[in-house]
């Protein structure tokens, strides 16, 4: 969509297929520190200065890693002072985020003013695989003359799209499922507090255990997987050095008893290891 006179504004914590695209890009290149506006509004003065012919601000609308929103309301703001498109990648936020599940755009009242959307059918849409960009038809058409893996990729599988549409018939129906995983979620994050743990309260289903040592993170992950807990360890370079941690991502299939037992397996592990103290 972007060529060399052109400026992509994306921020630092973005996920790493967004940091390929951007790479891969022709356009001029520009970041700012997640979530900070202030930064933001400095490198669209920047990219302005520059004389850039468009620009577009990309972000996750929900961070894999820390599992905090974007704010969207203070970006689109910006993008409409500094006459700039504004891109979110909802594949951490589709189908939970929000009243009904409609993601950060929803969440964030800014229905209608992010110029385009991706998104997975691979999590909380069908847990399958495949994705999706929605945009303006200009935006879309142009897509399917210049976009090289959408052109010589085959379609997703017929079992995979009739999964992923009954998923969204589902979503439209209730918003059961949503509502139970957001319980799950809460009721993790309090026990999980209650027994001492430092995790990032962020707005998804997505609870980083922050550890801030790479082989605790590891050896934790290892131990908890011997009492029946599968979790993953994650250090740098996928999360900033000194900034180790266990994610764990809750799902609506959890029942009470199984985040019990997640807590209590946590907390022995956390003890034996010298995380907790008694």
């Amino acid at each position: 969509l972007f060529g060399e006179e052109d400026a992509i504004i994306s921020d630092s914590l973005n996920h790493a297929s967004i940091i390929d695209g951007v790479r891969l890009c022709k356009a001029a290149r520009y970041r700012y520190e997640n979530s900070n506006m202030e930064d933001l509004e400095q490198q669209l003065i920047k990219a302005n200065d520059a004389g850039a012919r468009f620009k577009i601000i990309v972000t996750d609308g929900v961070f894999s890693m820390d599992g905090v929103m974007a704010p969207l309301d203070k970006i689109c703001d910006l993008a409409d002072k500094y006459d700039a498109m504004v891109m979110v990648d909802e594949c951490h936020a589709a189908g939970f985020i929000g009243a009904t599940g409609k993601g950060t755009l929803e969440a964030k009242g800014v229905m209608g003013r992010v110029d385009i959307i991706t998104g997975t059918l691979g999590k909380a849409l069908g847990g399958a695989m495949g994705g999706y960009t929605t945009g303006k038809k200009e935006i879309i058409e142009l897509l399917r003359q210049r976009s090289r893996p959408y052109l010589f990729s085959n379609s997703l599988a017929p079992a995979i799209v009739g999964a992923s549409i009954k998923v969204f018939e589902l979503l439209k129906k209730d918003t059961s499922l949503r509502d139970k995983l957001e319980w799950n979620t809460n009721y993790f994050k309090d026990g999980m507090k209650k027994a001492g743990f430092d995790i990032i309260d962020g707005d998804s289903a997505i609870v980083p255990v922050m550890l801030y040592d790479a082989k605790l993170s590891q050896t934790m992950a290892n131990e908890l997987l011997k009492k029946g807990i599968y979790v993953i360890g994650f250090f740098f370079p996928v999360v900033p050095k000194e900034k180790a941690r266990i994610r764990v991502q809750l799902s609506a299939a959890h029942t009470k008893e199984h985040l019990d037992k997640a807590i209590k397996a946590f907390t022995e592990v956390g003890l034996a290891l010298n995380i907790l103290t008694n």
